[in-house]
């Protein structure tokens, strides 16, 4: 079972949320917060798999929720957001959030959302990816001093990576490089060992922040 956290300050929503969760056979919803202090004692507390992480809330955003989870590695977080929060996107990724779930995604998107992050796999749809682009482009040029490891990668590796950042999926890297999704899987996990990775979100944002990839390429 994959025990998740829903943490939202508007309660219909914890509830939706719940209702639906908690109708699936892999799935069990085991509390709620209603801020982001709620948030990090409850993962104290019940120990989830993944947090349904709300970014405005009271008290505590989760922004700030998601940086003290990560620092205490007790947790994967998984952050709701809407279209009018591009700047929380590369926010929340810096913060150490495996993915984004869009306030209007479907149920059947909810769940597998969940499952996807569990899995260990970082979840940026298309649409968020865009986003990220964009505020990339709005903040400039490159910001992190570690290109030096960009060194220690093979030039397909280093294909494949810039691929990642370009938002696509392991099997659309796949098609274009003409090689097999599990070959692909294995490049994946190469970069995100040598450059000392946890997930697809951070390489996307090692990527955009090196220079690797730039905004409009």
């Amino acid at each position: 079972m994959i025990r998740v956290l829903i943490a939202d300050d508007q309660g219909m929503v914890r509830t939706g949320f719940t209702v639906f969760l908690s109708s699936q056979p892999d799935l069990e919803v085991v509390g709620e917060a209603a801020n982001g202090q709620e948030a990090i004692e409850r993962v104290a507390e019940l120990k989830p798999d993944v947090v349904l992480m709300d970014v405005r809330m009271p008290v505590m955003d989760g922004l700030e929720a998601t940086r003290r989870l990560m620092a205490a590695g007790e947790t994967k977080v998984l952050i709701l957001t809407t279209f009018d929060l591009d700047d929380y996107v590369y926010e929340a990724l810096r913060a150490g959030a495996s993915g984004f779930l869009l306030k209007d995604a479907s149920a059947a998107q909810l769940a597998e959302a969940v499952r996807v992050v569990a899995a260990g796999e970082a979840l940026i749809a298309p649409a968020v990816t865009k986003r990220l682009i964009h505020e990339f482009a709005r903040l400039g040029g490159p910001r992190a001093p570690s290109v030096k490891r960009l060194a220690e990668l093979t030039e397909r590796e280093t294909e494949v990576l810039t691929l990642i950042a370009q938002g696509l999926s392991n099997q659309e890297i796949a098609d274009r490089l003409v090689v097999a999704e599990q070959t692909v899987k294995t490049h994946v996990g190469r970069v995100l060992t040598k450059l000392y990775l946890r997930d697809r979100a951070q390489a996307i944002v090692y990527a955009y922040e090196t220079g690797l990839v730039r905004p409009g390429e």
